[in-house]
């Protein structure tokens, strides 16, 4: 039996607290599956709840130790449409973008296979074929940049950073395998936890690592490490790669910038993953740093507000 629901949710489910307290779930809510779901279920549950008036919410239910069942509703629509037209932008710029620079990519292999070039040529395709392979590589992160500057929302629950440093590194460990560098990590224990959006703080943890792997020689080494208090929780990648000359270093985040470097010009880039990492980090209320020493390596720092702060 329903024993207490407060006004935003009677309000959330079109009912008034008089014509459910009293009364079993099923009396009242028989019309939304999901939300008796929640409802009967044992234990913790999770799930999408639909509305009406066409809302969305994501529905929480646990036990209590006096044996009562709470059910807790968080309205998610304007979220879920945002997320659903951001990826339908991120469709649209790989069908309108990314497709007809392939194309561009695959006519001038077909231009280097049809017959000898003089040295000007050869050079000017080849200027051709790394700035279409560029315009691929920026397509995708650049609906992402659009998308954090435009101040689009982004959850708010609380992270644990081991976790998402560990799945990062499961996800980027075949990049390591094959250029045999060794990924070594020191984690705090306890590690404060941090609030934000999980998804996206392991967006900067990929750009960072990746990154580190990309610019460092074979058989070389990353170091990973995160500690924190109760103020702040902070996490660095260190590598002893390429490194970044003092002219430039100051130039890392911004948008496109890649280093002149023969060696970085020679990988595949956008420019757009430090500036990313950057938003999304200053997005949580934090910061990113960057130090470095040219054929020595980088280490890249960021800090974000404990959830205890």
């Amino acid at each position: 039996m329903i024993t207490e629901i407060n006004p935003a949710a009677a309000a959330l489910l079109g009912v008034t607290p008089d014509s459910v307290i009293g009364r079993y779930p099923i009396q009242v809510f028989k019309a939304l599956p999901a939300l008796m779901n929640l409802f009967n279920r044992e234990g913790d549950q999770t799930l999408d709840v639909r509305l009406p008036r066409k809302r969305l919410a994501a529905g929480m239910a646990a036990t209590l130790a006096d044996g009562r069942r709470i059910i807790l509703l968080h309205d998610v629509t304007e979220q879920r449409e945002l997320e659903s037209r951001r990826e339908a932008l991120s469709s649209t710029m790989t069908h309108d973008l990314r497709n007809p620079i392939s194309a561009l990519t695959g006519y001038t292999d077909l231009v280097a296979r049809s017959g000898e070039l003089n040295d000007e040529q050869a050079y000017f395709l080849k200027r051709v074929q790394q700035t279409t392979q560029k315009l691929y590589d920026v397509a995708g992160d650049l609906v992402d940049l659009v998308w954090l500057e435009a101040g689009m929302p982004m959850k708010h629950i609380s992270i644990n950073l081991r976790d998402a440093i560990s799945d990062v590194i499961g996800t980027l460990n075949p990049l390591a395998e094959k250029k045999s560098i060794s990924i070594f990590v020191a984690i705090q224990d306890p590690l404060p936890p941090v609030m934000g959006d999980p998804d996206r703080i392991k967006v900067v943890l990929s750009k960072l690592l990746h990154n580190a792997l990309l610019y460092s020689d074979e058989e070389r080494m990353v170091a990973v490490h995160a500690w924190g208090d109760t103020t702040a929780a902070f996490c660095s990648i260190a590598d002893r790669g390429f490194g970044i000359s003092e002219d430039e270093i100051e130039m890392v985040f911004d948008r496109l910038f890649r280093s002149k470097d023969e060696r970085v010009q020679a990988i595949p880039g956008g420019g757009l993953g430090l500036t990313i990492a950057r938003r999304i980090v200053q997005r949580h209320g934090g910061e990113i740093s960057a130090s470095s020493s040219l054929d020595k390596g980088s280490t890249f720092t960021f800090r974000l507000p404990s959830a205890q702060a």
